[in-house]
């Protein structure tokens, strides 16, 4: 605990399941693609297994096996984005607690960043929405020609917007792929049990620190 709290410099968030609830508005959006092409709708709760690695594998993990050729999921992919932007407001909310973990952050003189598997402009209209009061000093989520994470290809572009070393930063997600990123990009790795994702799979993805509220990550850093 001290040692964390004596070398964190910055504090890096997934986004879905991290710092926002978004998982109605993704189930919802999904969910209007498999109905007008006459498929069986997804339970809302299989949606905390199929987010976390970008939009593809979501649509890719929600179709049926009947329906994964290439064609089949880049027009079901098109229509998901047409629906989730007209539907990413609607239930979505921040997770109780997050806005005083942020405040906190902000009082100590911590810089603060976003990587997520969210599309880059989904990203950047919830950001605008739902964190306009906090100096982000990067957002990043996923972009056409990048790998997602856990790749380092994302990471290294959030170490570099940071100019920290990556001890010096704590990132925190709420699935194995954000333990993955961590411990690929040399952050350290917490998890965090309000999200999708059970404490079991952070764990055995390599979470140093878990945290069951925002509140003890303010603990965590004295």
């Amino acid at each position: 605990m001290t040692l964390i709290a004596m070398t964190v410099k910055a504090i890096a968030f997934d986004m879905d399941g991290t710092l926002l609830d978004t998982l109605d508005d993704i189930a919802d959006s999904m969910n209007s693609v498999l109905a007008r092409q006459g498929l069986p709708r997804q339970p809302t709760a299989n949606y905390r297994q199929f987010v976390g690695s970008g939009a593809r594998r979501l649509v890719e993990r929600a179709l049926p096996a009947t329906h994964t050729e290439a064609a089949q999921v880049e027009h079901a992919l098109a229509e998901f984005e047409v629906q989730y932007a007209n539907n990413w407001s609607r239930q979505t909310r921040l997770y109780p607690g997050i806005g005083t973990l942020l405040d906190s952050a902000c009082e100590r003189g911590l810089a603060l960043a976003i990587l997520t598997n969210k599309p880059q402009i989904f990203a950047d209209q919830c950001v605008d929405h739902f964190l306009p009061r906090w100096p982000w000093q990067v957002v990043q989520g996923q972009v056409e020609g990048l790998a997602v994470k856990p790749s380092t290809d994302v990471s290294n572009r959030v170490t570099a917007a940071l100019a920290l070393p990556p001890e010096h930063i704590l990132y925190l997600g709420d699935s194995d792929v954000d333990m993955y990123t961590a411990r690929n990009a040399g952050y350290c790795a917490v998890g965090v049990t309000w999200g999708f994702r059970s404490e079991a799979e952070l764990r055995a993805a390599g979470a140093q620190v878990i945290v069951h509220r925002p509140d003890q990550v303010l603990a965590l850093l004295g």
